[in-house]
Order: structure tokens, then sequence, then C-alpha cells
């Protein structure tokens, strides 16, 4: 892994980049590929704090951004270290999924199931069904519905093809939009 650590408006001192590099190690532990890692301290001026950005390449997957502000450059590594740790442990896991299968296997359980005559039966089942909904009707006819009925309001397409709501006002009269 090739680990590049940047300063900006501030001098990384030898303890400060082995802590870096030893928070950057313990991500080996998760058996993924990792190509770089690049790591920036930069010093706040108006939150007199720092902020730390992790920028960790995966081979084969994406790049994982972790940016990180704290008072103190310590708790900030530690922070962004545990959050970065965090996504390579789901990208580990999403890799090593027991659900994951070998081409072998899927091509196998494929030649055991015949698509094609499964495909045909569900094929005959199908009957297009025009929904009532959808059928315009005039308002007189969807106003006695209602009052006959408990509901509050009727949604329905009206002769010019617009989709009205007919509704139950608090007044005891019916409003129409």
């Amino acid at each position: 892994m090739n680990v590049s650590l940047t300063g900006r408006q501030i001098e990384l001192t030898e303890p400060i980049k082995d802590y870096i590099n030893a928070s950057l190690l313990s991500m080996e532990k998760y058996n993924l590929d990792i190509i770089s890692a690049s790591v920036v301290v930069a010093k706040q001026e108006r939150n007199r704090g720092v902020s730390l950005e992790y920028t960790i390449n995966v081979a084969g997957k994406n790049t994982i951004i972790i940016k990180q502000r704290d008072d103190d450059l310590y708790a900030a590594a530690d922070l962004a270290t545990d959050r970065a740790q965090k996504a390579m442990r789901r990208l580990n896991d999403k890799l090593n999924d027991h659900h994951n299968e070998s081409i072998n296997e899927a091509k196998k359980e494929s030649s055991n199931t015949n698509v094609i005559n499964a495909s045909e039966r569900f094929e005959d089942e199908i009957v297009p069904h025009d929904l009532d909904i959808h059928k315009p009707r005039e308002t007189g006819e969807v106003l006695e519905e209602l009052k006959e009925s408990n509901k509050q309001f009727e949604i329905f397409n009206d002769m010019d093809g617009k989709t009205r709501v007919l509704y139950k006002r608090s007044d005891g009269r019916y409003g129409l939009y």
C-alpha cells in the first residue's frame, strides 16, 4: 500500500506521521487490495481546529473518502479511522457475503430449471382489464354514490377526461376539485 501524508498549514511531526500510518495499517485486516491511501491534514483558521481527509483506493472498487473535523488532531484521526474501518468492513462483508455463488453453481442451477416452459405457462394467465376509475363518469352519478356511501371523497374521470375529486365538506355540502 502506498501511503501519502500531506500537511496543509500544519507541520506533520514524526509522532503524528507514525500515529496516522499505524491507523492506516490497521485497515489491512479486512483483506482488501488497498492500492494507495492518501491523508491530507489541514489546519482550519476560522474554527481553530484541524480537518483530516482519508482517500483510500481499493483495487476494482470505488474510492473511499472520509472527511473529519475536530479541535484535536489525534481525535480527528481516531474518528476518521473508525469511519474508514466501518466502510472497509462493509465492503469486505459485501464481497464475502454467503449469498454470492460461483458461476459454475449458477450454470448448474439454471440448467436444472426449464425457463421457457415456465414463461409460457405465465403468459397464458395474463388477462387485460380496464379499471373502473379510468372510465368517464357523470358528476351527478358520482354525487349520488357519495351520498349513499360512508366515503369522504371519490376520485373519478369526468366526461372531458379530467381527473376530478368530489368530497364532503365539513358544513354538509359537497366540493368538486
